[in-house]
This record gives structure tokens, sequence and C-alpha cells, in this order.
């Protein structure tokens, strides 16, 4: 998918002569603000596969690269019939893995969290450390370190995602759907209104509630690899 240009959403219009928000005035905004939104949503799908697309690569002693490995989780959930919003989760859980290596699952989260439920937001928010169930004893670690979040209301629904669209989806033979299968849910699911009233409103009525805030961070400090999944 192509991104959009400038000039598909600036319309001719002047640019701004400051350099500072504080200087610009009501007109000004109400001028630059739908730009920037129509702008924002039209390239949020495109962006959205050129980041999956930098997990394309060396397998790092897998059998597959994480796109593959991505492409293999939301293949699997779609197939079991899970909800969109977890076929999309899976696809990308580990989106942030190439810039954001140490709290990969609470960035991929956090993307996910202004368009889906409150159950994929939290599941994939927090993969990372369940996912050290099946590892991190190698490493010295204590792979029941995700217990702390027991009694949490997803809790078992992140272990059933880790143990079914996660740990297992190595497996070179396993017959991926191609990403345009995938292209409809992305859109739909990212075309909602935001949840989140207060960031990026990009324009949107807000009639859902927020998310209650949680803490999702899976720091380095709980286990070593504690945000690397395998």
């Amino acid at each position: 998918m192509a991104l959009a240009t400038d000039d598909q959403y600036s319309g001719g219009m002047q640019t701004v002569r400051w350099t500072a928000m504080a200087d610009g005035t009501a007109e000004d905004h109400r001028r630059l603000t739908p730009a920037f939104e129509a702008n924002a949503m039209a390239n949020l799908v495109p962006n959205l596969l050129q980041l999956l697309g930098l997990l394309r690569g060396p397998k790092l002693g897998y059998q597959i690269d994480r796109y593959d490995h991505s492409l293999q989780s939301a293949s699997r959930a779609l197939r079991n019939d899970e909800s969109i919003d977890l076929v999309v989760g899976a696809l990308l859980h580990d989106v942030a893995d190439g810039f954001a290596p140490e709290n990969h699952s609470e960035v991929a989260g956090g993307l996910l969290a202004p368009y889906v439920d409150d159950e994929t937001r939290w599941v994939i928010g927090h993969h990372g450390i369940f996912q050290g169930y099946y590892y991190f004893h190698h490493l010295g670690g204590d792979r029941h370190a995700r217990d702390r979040y027991r009694g949490e209301p997803y809790f078992d629904a992140c272990v059933r995602f880790c143990h079914r669209y996660d740990q297992n989806c190595f497996d070179p033979d396993y017959p991926n759907l191609p990403i345009d299968d995938f292209l409809p849910m992305l859109e739909e699911v990212f075309g909602r209104p935001s949840r989140i009233p207060a960031v990026a409103p990009l324009g949107r009525h807000r009639s859902q509630p927020s998310p209650s805030p949680e803490t999702t961070s899976t720091s380095t400090s709980m286990s070593p690899g504690a945000n690397h999944d395998h």
C-alpha cells in the first residue's frame, strides 16, 4: 500500500509562518488539524505494514524469521475462529521487536489500545512475560514470573494466547496465510473510533469509554529475557 503524499491532504493550504504551536491562532489550527487527521488515518495501515515488514530478515537461529512467526500466529488464530481483535493482535504482537526490544509487549499493547477490546490489549501488552514460561528457566530465570498477574481477569487468556499462538508458531512447514488476507481486518480495526479520547483524537467522536489505566511494564528486571519472546 502506497503512503499518501502531503499534497493529497494539504489542499494547497498556505504554510504557517510560526515555528511554535503556542503562536498559532484558532484559524490556523482549524486549517491544520483536518490535514493532519486525514493524512494520519490514510497512512495508518500502510505504516503498520512497514513496521511489520521490519521483522523480515535473519532467522537468528530459529527456523523462520519474526515476520513469518507473526503471520503464523495470526493464521492460527484466524483458523481457530478467534475474534478479529485477537487475530490483529496476534499479527502485531511482536511488531515492536525491531525498535523497542526491551518492552515490545507493552509497546504493541499500547499501539492496539485505542482500537481493540480490553482483553486483547491486556494479553498483547503482557505476552512477553507469559511467554517466558517456556524458556526463562533455561536462562536462570523464573518461568513462573507470570504468576504475579494471577487474579487479573485476563490471566488465563494470556496463558492461552502464548500456548496456542506464540510459543508454537515457529514451524517452517505451517501454511501461513498471506498478509493480504489480513488487510481487511487491519483496516476494520484501525478504522474504528479511538477508545482513548485524550490521545491524538484524530477528529473522531469518542462514545466509548477509555480503558482503565493499568501497569503493563514487563521490565527486564523480572527475569532474564523478560521482554524477548522466543
